[in-house]
This record gives C-alpha cells, structure tokens and sequence, in this order.
C-alpha cells in the first residue's frame, strides 16, 4: 500500500489535537504505521494551525509537502485556502463552512475573501463543504466541530463506523463520549 496524506488545518482552539489524535489511534489500531506531526503555527487561540498524518505500510516522516496531500481536513473556509496548494490532483479538502476572522479583517486592514468554495470548486478541487458548527451545536457543544469533521471525512475510508467510535472512545474523556460519539454520526450522516 502507498502512503496517505492528510492535512489537518484550522485556527487554534478548534481541537485539530484531538482529531489527529484520533486519527491516529483509529490507524494504528487498524494496524498502520501512522506518522503524526505536532501541531505547526499559532497554536494559541486564533492562530493558523496545521497538522500532519501519514499512514501506510511503511511511514519515513509525517511531513507534508506541497502537493502531496490526499486529504486536507479544514475547520475554517478561509484555511482550507490558504492550504490548498498542499493537495494534490485528486485530493479532496473537507471543509467546515465557518468563518472565523483573522486579525487582520477583525482589525479593518484586510475584508475576509468572497466565495472561497466555489473558487476552489472553480479550481478542479474536490471540495466537501459541511456545516459543523451547527451539528456540533446539535450534539451539545460547539466545540465538537472537529468530530463532526471527522465524522464527514470517515466516509471517505473503508474503516466502520464502530471502529472510529471505539477509536472516540479512547480518544475522549468518559464524560464527553456520548456527546462526541453524537457529532462523529451527524457529521458521517450528513
């Protein structure tokens, strides 16, 4: 089997931790060598920040050049352009139809970009476009964007539902599994 790419990419507080973290268990407990970066940028709330997973047979480094990346899991519209020229041909970027002001446009120096998705679209990228912040509101708590994310992208693995919802149930304090485990099945549904 070749190497997958995957890029996590957001603003930080959004939990892109917690999903690679999942991610990864969820690999290697289907018995992959993962390779999982730490997180890369602003990682203090509001920050750009991205992460990188790499799983196969056989994993060298968990870095991610440019084009290379299979998938790119995005928690803001505005991330998953800046991110990508990281994709390569073929690749699908999932994206939380959020928008989150960086400094610049909450400051009035810059205006946050028009109709980002469509000029990706427009670009030949595949781009599934979710809304996960109202389904992480629906399974109780704002914070859970990034399962949602999660759940969205499990579709695009040969992996079953149960095994990432073990692989949640690991991953999360005991008193947040049921919630988490809620978004993971709003996202896949969706």
């Amino acid at each position: 089997m070749s190497v997958t790419s995957l890029m996590i990419v957001g603003v930080g507080g959004q939990g892109s931790l917690l999903a690679s973290k999942l991610l990864g268990r969820l690999l290697l407990n289907e018995g992959y060598d993962v390779k999982v970066s730490e997180v890369h940028g602003m990682s203090q709330r509001g920050g750009s920040v991205e992460t990188y997973v790499r799983f196969g047979d056989k994993v060298f480094s968990p870095i991610i050049v440019k084009g290379e990346a299979d998938f790119i899991v995005s928690f803001e519209k505005l991330e998953a352009a800046r991110y990508a020229s990281c994709l390569k041909a073929g690749g699908t970027i999932v994206v939380n139809t959020q928008q989150i002001d960086p400094m610049p446009v909450i400051t009035g120096a810059a205006a946050y970009p028009e109709d980002i998705l469509d000029e990706l679209t427009a670009k030949g990228i595949k781009v599934d476009a979710i809304n996960a912040l109202a389904l992480a509101e629906k399974a109780g708590s704002s914070k859970a964007v990034n399962i949602v994310l999660m759940g969205r992208l499990s579709r695009c693995f040969d992996i079953p539902t149960e095994k990432w919802l073990a692989a949640i149930e690991q991953s999360v304090a005991p008193k947040f599994v049921e919630m988490n485990k809620k978004a993971f099945l709003l996202g896949y549904n969706s």
